[in-house]
């Protein structure tokens, strides 16, 4: 289906039984050029290789994380993608703060990419079915509003370390107390804090004070 829609396809497969029966499947179309069939990693390819795409994919569930990571890593090489995840893991990714699924993930791929939950896809879909159901994302991508985003990263990783414990004490010792404490309400947890206010938060721990000299 996606050779109907599409001037030219990249299939990267890791198994190589699957790419052995792809090229015999296919032979027309990958003679013709417009199937290129990759035998890789995709978490060892670079996804800029190709210039301008769409991304589609149905993830392998144990690696999703992983593989959206990778594919930010490639910022600025794709305008669009549509991609088949485990339902809890979609709620994840478009959850609002305050949320139960609100969490790092969330944090990560929204300050990346503008994500869309498209429509649910049941187990019995898939042959043979899984234990979960899944769920089809947007992500069209944006340009994150923060001078260091991979710093922030870490920052927001740091805060959702520890679910149960509170903003305070997953930052304890990784900024200045007095700071944490001056900024941060002693009840205050990771997952009250939308995107923009943890970029706030995040600007206001680490931002050096200015200092002035007097002539």
């Amino acid at each position: 289906m996606l050779l109907e829609r599409a001037d030219r396809v990249i299939a990267i497969e890791l198994d190589p039984v699957l790419i052995q029966y792809l090229r015999q499947k296919f032979r027309d179309v990958v003679e013709s050029g417009k199937l290129l069939l990759i035998e890789a990693d995709i978490l060892k390819i670079d996804l800029s290789a190709w210039g301008q795409t769409v991304i589609a994919g149905n993830l392998p569930y144990y690696i999703t994380s992983p593989i959206l990571e990778r594919l930010f890593s490639a910022s600025g090489s794709w305008h669009r993608a549509v991609l088949l995840v485990q339902s809890e893991v979609a709620d994840r990714i478009v959850a609002e703060p305050g949320s139960r699924e609100y969490g790092y993930l969330s944090v990560m791929v929204q300050i990346q990419a503008r994500a869309e939950r498209l429509f649910q896809v049941p187990r019995e879909a898939f042959r043979p079915p899984p234990n979960v159901d899944s769920a089809v994302v947007r992500l069209e991508p944006r340009n994150a509003e923060i001078e260091d985003p991979e710093s922030f990263l870490k920052f927001a990783a740091n805060c959702f370390r520890f679910k149960r414990k509170t903003l305070r004490n997953n930052l304890a010792g990784l900024y200045n107390k007095t700071k944490i404490e001056s900024l941060i309400g002693p009840k205050d947890r990771a997952e009250q804090l939308g995107v923009a206010e943890l970029a706030k938060l995040f600007e206001s721990l680490t931002t050096r004070p200015e200092v002035v000299y007097p002539r």
